[in-house]
């Protein structure tokens, strides 16, 4: 049994055992049916449970990884290894040169998307939860990146602009000398530190995923309000909740949490979402339960605890839960610079539900 948990800050990771096929039993500590793969992608801050039998003839073999990314920046390709060797191979050779896994390309799509929609739970295993078919509140929130003004104009972002980020065309900013954090205003019931007035929906409709934007640099896109903007839901509500990224400036993927809770992720797809087409594709009876969802081609929140890219709070990504007057969750992020294929000149987007509760 390997307990795998991505320890890096920046990549999806391919992991391999040369010549060995793995058969994933749980994700993020959720029981999965069986899957078999020789091949696990797992993202930074998620961990994946897999039993693999050592049954190949005698010898040494490399465990490898490798990052998933497409798009720009270019990365760091490094692949790390590690040696399984069988406790009975005296040989110095196979010690010396252990056999190698071919790992995906950098840019392998396919790969990571057949991993992660072929996850399902395990309906009636330990901790599992059905969905919850009533709805209370839906949102639909792009994603993305967009700037910020730099005066004057000699940032090295472009057009001579900062690199911000934007949730529903909203860029967070920390409320700094306002004499409250927001999780003590929200506890003081104190005003003036926060609003609770986070759209459900983005400000403007058109073709999020169209390519052209990243070159063409529209202005009356790019540049998004600073705000301090929370939502406010009600205890034990369920919440529909579909992420759609942009292609303003570039695109980008995070695997996103929200601290205290799993959530079900019912679908996962490219392009604009369409829900009269893709309701219908909903996985309403064994979808994954999650902690940490993979969000290829998009780019979310940060938030105010566990584990946080300083970059993303310079660039002002964040959206906070407030529930009920009682509790205060955030969405998590962890950066990811990755995109679905270019030849698929479109983006994925993830659509799930999160059943707000009191964590244990």
């Amino acid at each position: 049994m390997l307990r795998m948990i991505n320890a890096a800050l920046n990549n999806h990771l391919f992991f391999k055992i040369a010549s060995h096929k793995f058969t994933v039993v749980a994700i993020d500590a959720a029981y999965t049916n069986p899957f078999f793969t020789d091949t696990i992608v797992i993202a930074p801050g998620q961990t994946v449970d897999a039993i693999f039998t050592a049954n190949q003839p005698i010898s040494s073999y490399y465990m490898a990884a490798s990052p998933y990314s497409t798009g720009v920046p270019t990365i760091d390709n490094t692949t790390t290894r590690g040696i399984l060797i069988y406790q009975s191979d005296t040989s110095s050779s196979s010690s010396l040169f252990p056999l190698m896994p071919t790992l995906p390309p950098i840019n392998d799509t396919e790969t990571a998307f057949t991993f992660y929609t072929n996850l399902t739970s395990l309906v009636g295993g330990p901790h599992w939860v059905p969905v919850p078919l009533n709805v209370d509140e839906h949102m639909f929130i792009t994603v993305g990146l967009s700037l910020q003004r730099c005066d004057p104009a000699t940032c090295p972002g472009p057009l001579n602009q900062r690199f911000s980020l934007s949730m529903n065309n909203e860029s967070f900013v920390i409320p700094k000398g306002r004499g409250f954090s927001m999780l003590e205003a929200f506890f003081r019931k104190v005003s003036g530190v926060y609003t609770a007035d986070f759209p459900n929906c983005p400000p403007v409709m058109f073709n999020f995923t169209d390519q052209s934007f990243n070159n063409s640099f529209d202005t009356r896109l790019l540049f998004a309000p600073k705000s301090t903007k929370a939502k406010r839901l009600r205890f034990n509500s369920t919440v529909e909740i579909v992420f759609q990224n942009t292609a303003l400036i570039g695109v980008q993927s995070h695997p996103m949490h929200i601290h205290g809770f799993s959530f079900h992720v019912l679908a996962l797809g490219f392009g604009n979402f369409d829900p009269h087409r893709e309701w219908k594709l909903f996985n309403l009876i064994n979808p994954q339960i999650l902690t940490v969802t993979i969000a290829h081609c998009l780019s979310t929140s940060v938030s105010f605890a566990g584990l946080h890219l300083r970059s993303h709070y310079v660039r002002s990504h964040s959206l906070t839960l407030t529930v009920n007057e009682d509790f205060c969750y955030c969405f998590d992020a962890y950066k990811v610079i990755s995109v679905s294929a270019a030849a698929r000149a479109s983006c994925l987007h993830r659509c799930y539900f999160v059943k707000i509760f009191e964590s244990l």
